[in-house]
């Protein structure tokens, strides 16, 4: 079959109404999230994950990414009314964009937003159908020791990329891979770390781990902080940005949203990063740097371009090799397994309908974003005025309620709030916790792998430095792991942006 005909197939599957309703209120919640601070898409995609557990999973996998892009359409709007951002992403926008509404320009700042995210969007879903299928197709190549070395790529790369020092990355990657080991063996039937608990059999949850860390963690840590919300008082009017506006937002748009593409697909890269280097990127390019950070409106365009077509960018190492880049992506592949379906290379033959599916439904969802977020800013803003002494209780309600509807046991529920405390502490102390939940995501298929590929060989573990791509992979993720020790790597890390959880 050809492009067309996968096409028409992924849109009679977007297009269905029941899908249709998913995509929606997937955006809509997305943007909700992206507009209050500090909840994230994180913790929304793991409070609404049990809620899909009786649709299909074309409409359940269509509603979670729906969550994730349209958080970053959300950010934007408290980046630019409050100067606090409603998404980690949404950073480098508060840089202008708050100056912009300041000036009396937020109708323009907002609009410049919606469209570049919209424009972003669809080229992002452009180069995800056009790299996905010949890069799945190179992987039906891959063999256990190829998938193994990957992995350990991949989260090595998230390591590195992690705030703070690799030692303490490693410390929470390490406690992520023992997490996933607590159950049942795979190979033996024997049991794992379950300390004679039945409800451990089957594992530690993936639910009640994100919700507890990115969820209770959060009311937490924000309970005991005091922050001041000054929305801006001003009538936003004239959303249309001006001829002047689109001429010098035109190349911020196109660079960011190749850009973002690009660096979404790397582990660990998300749309922090993109939205980063875009912001540096335009204001080197710029005859008028000094601009920046006083109302340029391609310090707005530039970055929410980058950080809305990283979006599209994370799905193809997911959908193409089954290997998460980030956190999102990682919560993605728990709700794929959970409805049945392997993402990876097979995944385009196996399963069309969903695979191209979800591709179209992103268009459709950047489609309603752009419809939504224009008209409804006044009630976003609105939102916005909400106490947190009203929100916080209404997101811990909804965490005891989803955790424990997943398998009806206060055990899950008990799961939840000691890894809330644990989530907590780690904030306190600087500890992330996207490289827990990926490893914790990953260990168990980077065990079976590492098994087979010890099968293969007969327990001879050069097999995995006789094959050229893994041992280039493992290469890659030593140079990474010991390049701090040389001064000028370290530097250059230091000078990242973080991916904040």
């Amino acid at each position: 079959m050809d492009l067309w005909n996968y096409l028409g197939i992924g849109f009679s599957v977007a297009l269905q109404p029941e899908n249709l309703l998913f995509c929606f209120i997937g955006v809509f919640v997305g943007t909700l999230i992206g507009v209050l601070p500090g909840i994230g898409p994180v913790g929304a995609m793991s409070l609404l994950l049990p809620s899909t557990f009786k649709t299909t999973p074309e409409a359940a996998i269509i509603m979670l990414a729906g969550i994730y892009y349209g958080a970053m359409y959300g950010g934007s709007t408290t980046s630019i009314l409050v100067n606090i951002p409603g998404e980690a992403a949404s950073v480098v926008t508060c840089l202008d964009g708050y100056q912009m509404a300041r000036q009396g320009r937020a109708g323009p700042a907002l609009g410049m937003a919606a469209f570049g995210s919209f424009i972003a969007g669809t080229i992002a879903v452009l180069g995800l159908m056009l790299v996905a299928p010949p890069l799945a197709s190179f992987a039906l190549k891959f063999g256990p020791p190829e998938y193994f070395t990957l992995m350990v790529l991949g989260l090595t790369i998230l390591i590195y990329l992690a705030h703070g020092s690799i030692a303490k990355a490693l410390i929470m990657a390490g406690f992520g891979l023992v997490l996933g080991l607590v159950g049942l063996d795979t190979m033996s039937a024997l049991p794992r770390f379950t300390f004679n608990q039945m409800e451990l059999l089957d594992g530690v949850g993936l639910v009640p781990i994100v919700m507890g860390i990115f969820g209770v963690s959060e009311v937490l840590l924000n309970i005991e902080q005091v922050v001041r919300r000054e929305i801006l008082k001003t009538d936003i009017k004239g959303l249309m940005p001006t001829r002047g506006d689109w001429k010098a937002s035109n190349g911020p748009i196109a660079r960011g949203s190749v850009l973002g593409f690009l660096l979404g697909v790397l582990p660990g890269g998300g749309a922090v990063i993109s939205s980063f280097v875009s912001y540096a990127l335009e204001k080197r390019l710029s005859k008028h740097p000094e601009r920046f950070g006083k109302g340029a409106i391609e310090g707005v365009a530039g970055p929410e371009a980058a950080n809305n077509a990283a979006t599209g960018g994370a799905f193809i190492p997911l959908m193409t090799l089954g290997i998460p880049p980030n956190v999102i992506m990682a919560m993605l592949l728990g709700a794929f397994m959970i409805h049945g379906v392997t993402p990876g290379p097979l995944m385009m033959k196996q399963h069309p309908d969903l695979f191209w599916g979800v591709i179209v439904s992103m268009y459709v969802g950047n489609l309603m974003l752009l419809i939504l977020n224009l008209p409804l800013i006044s009630l976003w803003v609105q939102i916005l005025k909400i106490p947190y002494k009203i929100l916080f209780p209404l997101i811990l309600l909804f965490c005891l309620v989803g955790v424990y509807s997943v398998n009806n046991t206060v055990f899950d529920i008990y799961v939840m709030l000691v890894f809330g405390i644990i989530g907590y502490l780690m904030k306190k102390f600087e500890y992330e916790g996207a490289p827990l939940v990926l490893a914790f995501v990953l260990g168990p298929m980077m065990e079976n792998n590492l098994r087979k590929s010890l099968i293969m060989s007969q327990g001879d573990f050069s097999i995995f430095f006789t094959r050229p791509l893994a041992a280039g992979c493992l290469v890659i993720a030593l140079l990474l792991l010991i390049s701090p020790m040389i001064p000028w790597f370290s530097k250059k890390r230091a000078e990242i942006p973080k991916e904040e959880d």
